[in-house]
């Protein structure tokens, strides 16, 4: 992942709802959410919660995918992993011992 996209991801994850929303599919991978359930867990409206999908789409961070009649979506864990990796490269001057403990704290991946 390069600088443009990691700014791109992060903004799209800078609002609570989109933040939220990711999570929330990332919980639930590999099988992802139909649009109608992320939109009755976040409260919104249809409208309003699919412009913050949108969002999330353009950077990347998520999918949708036809299934029946619904739209399923589905967190993009490669993306996830690209950000994280470009947060986490330059950690510690190259000496990944010192981020032993931030990748304790992780509980899946």
């Amino acid at each position: 992942m390069d600088q443009d996209n990691a700014l791109l991801a992060l903004a799209a994850l800078a609002h609570p709802t989109r933040l939220d929303a990711f999570r929330v599919l990332v919980r639930h991978e590999p099988n992802g959410l139909s649009t109608g359930e992320l939109v009755e867990a976040s409260g919104l409206t249809q409208s309003t919660f699919s412009t913050h999908l949108a969002v999330l789409a353009k950077a990347g961070l998520v999918a949708s995918e036809k299934r029946g009649r619904q739209q399923i979506q589905r967190a993009s864990i490669d993306a996830l992993r690209g950000l994280m990796t470009f947060l986490v490269k330059d950690c510690c001057q190259g000496r990944a011992e010192l981020c032993e403990p931030l990748l304790a704290d992780l509980t899946c991946c």
